[in-house]
């Protein structure tokens, strides 16, 4: 039975749809503004506590003290692994959760403190300088939306009734640099582009893992402020694909409308264009001008109510009109922010990210070594572990930590610095850059092999205004080692002393002289609180390495179109003509793995059947692993330009030495589709082409791997049919 004792709005066995009504309904117009902004206000004679909206969670629960810190996002592209990412996404809402009611219980409702997530980060990381690609899951359609539905599943929880937390797909849309120019970037991209490259992870969030926001993004597209874009938010987000969740802007988004975009002449205009166009939640202040607005003519009462009302449900599926022992996720325990459980579950993250780029004459594993120098800027540096939107650890191991912990007696590791990550001129003092040289190569010399920790740092990429990086706003100028990084590493190598070269950061470098000369490579990211441990169980094969890259190594910036280019010809692995130095889902292992026995179900197929492919992975090799099996399409005859080839597929598979498995995928008729050049998703008839492998079908890929991939061809048939977007 109802207690009708309560307001309708505080009943929770009636509709929701009734109860959102009805606490509209009690509001003033004022009210209601006030609950637009991210810091919305208490309404004390309802019973309503202040609540701010503003959290993240992009790795871990971000900036509001102690919580298990996971490698930075691009890390966690890298694993190529949805299920064990939605495992950690688990962990992280179990936090947030844990850590909001406790907060909540000592009165503490500020920022950061809330249950709507501005994660995970789903915008294509198409050119390499980008600083926030860091932030990402790399540079492909469906790895970003296989790996963004799993977190966000895992972050918003199965509950029948209740969101765990509310996630948000972020930012919407055609949105990745120059972060200098973002508060008035125009992205102008083909119909094509955008829908085949731009959008196609917001609306596997959207359509598929039901995302409960969106983030309009700061730039316009194609001349719309994304964050008041008809185009955008009206007619693909709510009325393509149905969203039915609430809008918020990126902060201080609303204010560019009209100071920067100079599409609005006042605040007024852009808080009207902004809500009448589909945002709902401004993260800034420029919505309180809503009132103005409204007696200015320029915008409904009944417009501001349909935004609210997302809110008001958003709010609603937390919880947060409920008692609390009506809500199942309420009595998580504060005592598991930061458990050894969740430690560990880090420590597994990062070595499922790692990635091993060479490994020449089986240098790696490491074994019975008597001595070894670590050498470097990373190898020591704790920010180096975390990226960006982060939160406090407990405890960060660094690489120096981690190896020595592992070797067991410290005098068996020496340390060196050898330079910073940037200095290239003497200093104030007349001290030279190289100054640490001779430290580190006198301790390599003593030595059995020399760790060499080097790379970038959050410092040199990130977001605007977030670095020291200030020419850049936070992108990156150049794609080298920077400072005096490679001389270091020549002078070391110099010695004769093996040396394994690890990388620490959180884009592509191009370290083509150690490609050529180090016998070794290891690339680390930002591995997050565990980091240094994840790299010892590499480095001492503990655990075999199976990350693979999401994200093109480029040999130089001469390879890529200008970076306020947003064309889409000459990026990424599904446009680029020339050779890279790393290929997109390259990375070695300890063991081998061959393939065998491809099928298909049919050589033929109409557009409106899926195809399954089989495949037998066998473990080849000695050692227990994990196999990245990739699967490739490729169009045959068309009538507008396609990718090169593109993914479509992906299982991580566990295989122990001399193991087979058979592994299974469903191509989808969405995926037999193509793009026309107008942006319609077509399947037309004609050959198609799939390749299954451990990689690419790409020449670069197989020279680095020795491994080939396995390929069968099959035709659609019948007439040509358009699918809805």
């Amino acid at each position: 039975m109802p207690d009708n004792s309560r307001p309708l709005f505080r009943q929770k066995e009636q509709p929701l749809t009734e109860r959102i009504r009805d606490l509209l309904s009690r509001l003033t117009l004022e009210e209601k503004v006030s609950q637009m902004v991210y810091s919305s206000s208490a309404i004390a004679r309802l019973d309503i506590p202040e609540y701010n909206w503003w959290n993240e969670c992009l790795h871990g629960v971000g900036r509001a003290g102690i919580a298990t810190v996971f490698p930075q996002a691009i890390a966690l592209g890298a694993s190529f692994d949805p299920d064990l990412l939605k495992e950690a996404a688990n962990i992280i809402s179990d936090e947030a959760r844990a850590k909001h009611h406790e907060f909540a219980r000592q009165g503490d409702r500020g920022i950061y403190k809330g249950l709507t997530f501005w994660s995970p980060t789903i915008n294509i990381f198409r050119d390499p300088r980008w600083g926030r690609g860091q932030e990402t899951y790399g540079e492909d359609p469906y790895l970003m939306g296989q790996m963004g539905m799993a977190f966000v599943q895992g972050l918003q929880g199965d509950d029948p009734c209740y969101l765990k937390v509310a996630a948000c797909a972020k930012h919407y849309a055609v949105h990745s640099g120059p972060e200098s120019l973002r508060h008035g970037f125009d992205a102008v991209v083909s119909e094509k582009d955008l829908r085949e490259t731009y959008l196609p992870a917001f609306r596997d969030l959207v359509v598929e893992a039901k995302v409960e926001a969106v983030m309009g993004a700061y730039n316009r597209t194609n001349g719309e402020p994304c964050c008041a874009s008809p185009t955008l938010l009206q007619k693909i987000l709510r009325e393509e694909w149905g969203f039915e969740g609430h809008v918020v802007s990126d902060c201080g988004a609303i204010q560019d409308i009209y100071q920067h975009h100079q599409v609005a002449g006042s605040a007024e205009e852009a808080a009207a264009l902004a809500v009448n166009n589909g945002c709902d939640l401004n993260c800034g202040t420029v919505f309180f001008k809503l009132l103005e607005a409204a007696q200015q003519g320029l915008i409904s009462e009944e417009a501001i109510d349909t935004s609210l009302s997302r809110l008001l449900r958003t709010k609603f599926r937390l919880g947060l009109f409920d008692d609390e022992e009506d809500v199942p996720y309420t009595s998580i325990p504060f005592e598991i922010v930061a458990c050894g459980e969740h430690g560990q579950k880090a420590r597994e993250m990062a070595q499922a990210s790692m990635v091993l780029l060479k490994n020449e004459g089986g240098l790696l594993p490491l074994d019975d070594l008597q001595s070894a120098a670590v050498i470097g800027p990373n190898a020591a540096a704790t920010e180096v572990l975390l990226g960006n939107y982060y939160g406090t650890s407990k405890q960060l191991v660094t690489a120096l930590d981690g190896i020595r912990d592992r070797i067991g007696d410290p005098s068996r590791v020496h340390y060196a610095q050898g330079c910073d990550l940037t200095t290239t001129e003497a200093g104030f003092w007349g001290d030279s850059p190289a100054a640490g040289f001779a430290e580190a190569v006198a301790y390599a010399e003593r030595s059995d092999v020399a760790i060499m920790c080097m790379g970038i740092s959050p410092d040199l990429e990130g977001e605007e205004g977030a670095t020291a990086n200030s020419d850049g706003g936070g992108d990156k100028l150049g794609l080298d080692l920077p400072g005096m990084q490679e001389d270091l590493i020549k002078a070391v190598h110099a010695t004769g002393t093996p040396v394994v070269l690890v990388l620490f950061n959180g884009s592509p470098v191009s370290v083509n002289w150690a490609q050529d000369n180090v016998p070794a490579i290891v690339e680390a990211w930002y591995p997050g609180e565990e980091g240094g441990n994840a790299l010892a169980d590499i480095l001492f094969g503990d655990c075999n390495p199976s990350g693979r890259l999401p994200v093109t190594f480029v040999k130089s910036l001469e390879q890529l179109p200008d970076f306020e280019d947003y064309r889409m010809e000459g990026r990424t692995y599904r446009y680029m003509k020339e050779e890279p130095l790393y290929p997109f889902g390259y990375g070695l292992s300890y063991t081998t793995f061959s393939y065998s026995s491809l099928k298909l179900d049919s050589e033929t197929v109409s557009g409106d059947q899926a195809v399954q492919v089989q495949i037998d992975v066998e473990n080849s090799g000695s050692v227990d692993g994990h196999e990245v099996v990739q699967l490739y399409l490729r169009h045959g005859d068309a009538s507008s330009s396609a990718p090169i080839h593109q993914l479509a597929g992906v299982r991580k598979v566990p295989l122990a030495a001399g193991e087979t498995k058979q592994v299974s995928f469903t191509v989808t008729p969405r995926q037999l589709a193509r793009v026309s050049d107008q942006g319609r998703l077509v399947i037309e008839p004609g050959p198609m082409e799939v390749f299954v492998g451990g990689s690419q079908p790409d020449s670069r890929s197989q020279f680095l791997t020795g491994q080939p991939v396995q390929s069968a061809h099959f035709m659609v048939v019948g007439s040509a049919r358009e699918l809805s977007h």
